[in-house]
């Protein structure tokens, strides 16, 4: 069993302890957090051990699991990998590429293991269709949050777009080519509402937008390829899969089939795959154990988070000057 550390004791970081006492891989030894008075709050309301110094969390555990502010993703991965301790960093993997880069680099030297906390990529939505997903070529998704002010001191892009630019990537197997994107501050400093265009060198094009200042939560993938269109709601935890197929010479009554202009004959048919029931946070951190005692690739490296700002940090540079209204 390995002994796991929390660094952060925030909203997202008290969810983390919680399901790191609960599991059965990992040996929750406590957290730290610069705010004392925070610290001892979270340690009397949950009854777990509370660090005032973070290096004796790190020294007390083989895993640290970083839920910071994005900020000080950088130092604290950091300080715990030149410790040779694996480290489970929040999405974004960092600030800046370069900082990601610096990480992937010092995780090699080390030998420890990195996974990058990209959530989606363990909605069981997403699980129950994910390989059936072949060569999309053009995707839609639709991130809309109701606002909260919590998030809001970075673009709508770091703070829910990238969810899908890591999804989208985990899925085109291509290098990105052309992104054009527009971006909109409404309430925040920094834009609230985005949308862009992702061009891969396969072909593949894929039309993102994000907002979190909408009427109403949506998190929807739609994703069209040769023969099938596959539709996730990671919010509702639902999937849709239409596929076509060459028609028979005589198709039954109620068997739905379209007829191109070359006279290609195809019939349309539907799937219901089976979606689990799980908690994503939990099982993200599962099989980040797993990964560290087979020794094996984690399901969100470094590197793929790395990817993912770079792409996230590219559409925020294609705003050029973003409006406000």
């Amino acid at each position: 069993m390995l002994k796991a550390g929390v660094l952060g004791a925030g909203h997202l970081g008290k969810i983390h302890l919680r399901l790191l006492r609960e599991s059965a891989r990992y040996e929750l030894a406590g957290f730290y957090d610069p705010d004392a008075i925070q610290g001892k709050r979270v340690s009397d309301e949950l009854g777990i051990p509370y660090f005032d110094n973070m290096n004796a969390l790190m020294d007390a555990v083989d895993m640290v699991d970083v839920v910071t502010p994005t900020l000080s993703h950088f130092e604290c991965a950091k300080k715990a990998i030149e410790k040779g301790k694996h480290v489970f960093i929040e999405k974004p993997i960092t600030h800046t590429y370069e900082e990601a880069q610096e990480l992937i680099r010092l995780a090699e030297k080390h030998g420890v293991k990195g996974q990058v906390g990209h959530v989606e990529r363990f909605n069981p939505a997403f699980s129950a269709v994910k390989d059936q997903i072949e060569q999309p070529m053009f995707i839609e998704t639709h991130r809309l949050a109701e606002f909260n002010p919590r998030g809001t001191d970075v673009p709508v892009v770091l703070d829910l777009m990238i969810h899908d630019i890591d999804i989208i990537l985990s899925v085109v197997q291509s290098d990105v080519t052309d992104i054009q994107a527009s971006g909109v501050s409404v309430i925040s400093a920094s834009p609230d509402i985005a949308n862009a265009r992702i061009a891969f060198q396969n072909g593949c094009v894929a039309n993102l937008t994000a907002s979190r200042i909408s009427l109403k939560n949506m998190r929807k993938s739609r994703f069209f390829q040769r023969d099938a269109y596959i539709s996730v709601d990671f919010l509702e935890r639902k999937v849709e899969v239409v596929k076509m197929k060459d028609a028979p010479e005589q198709p039954g009554a109620f068997d739905m089939v379209l007829q191109n202009a070359e006279g290609d004959r195809k019939q349309i048919y539907f799937e219901n795959p089976e979606i689990g029931q799980n908690n994503a946070i939990l099982d993200e951190l599962e099989t980040f154990a797993q990964a560290i005692e087979n020794n094996s690739e984690p399901v969100v490296s470094l590197k793929q988070g790395a990817q993912a700002l770079d792409i996230a940090l590219r559409v925020i540079k294609a705003f050029g000057t973003p409006t406000s209204i």
